[in-house]
């Protein structure tokens, strides 16, 4: 099995006994992402909007060390503190993903690492080379 672990300096470190991504073969299976600014490792801030972009700049990050893009994702999904704010998730990702969509899911949890109100993970399907 050909296995291979991404790390970026572009995306928050790991806080634990996880990696940024593990590719196999052309799949590549992303960590969940939340909004830490990589240089300071911090919430980028209390606001949800910001938070949402925060966490599809690190995902680029993580998707770009990986051979990728993020448009190369096929299944995503978004873990929500308030469900309420799915709308907004909706906007924020229209502007990081264009048709075809990658299938999704959200989820309602009721906490999330640092106090943030969203993360989101995924898969990747990286373009063939032949």
């Amino acid at each position: 099995m050909n296995k291979s672990f991404i790390s970026t300096d572009n995306a928050p470190a790991a806080i634990g006994t996880y990696s940024q991504a593990v590719k196999v073969g052309t799949a590549v299976y992303l960590s969940g992402q939340i909004p830490l600014v990589p240089e300071t490792m911090e919430v980028i801030s209390e606001d949800f909007t910001e938070q949402t972009h925060q966490v599809f700049k690190n995902l680029t990050a993580v998707c770009q060390a990986a051979g990728g893009q993020i448009q190369d994702m096929v299944k995503v999904n978004i873990f929500l503190t308030d469900l309420s704010n799915f709308a907004i998730v909706n906007e924020v990702m229209s502007q990081y993903f264009k048709q075809p969509y990658p299938a999704r899911a959200a989820i309602g949890v009721r906490a999330l690492p640092k106090g943030v109100q969203v993360e989101i993970d995924g898969i990747m399907e990286l373009p063939s080379t032949n």
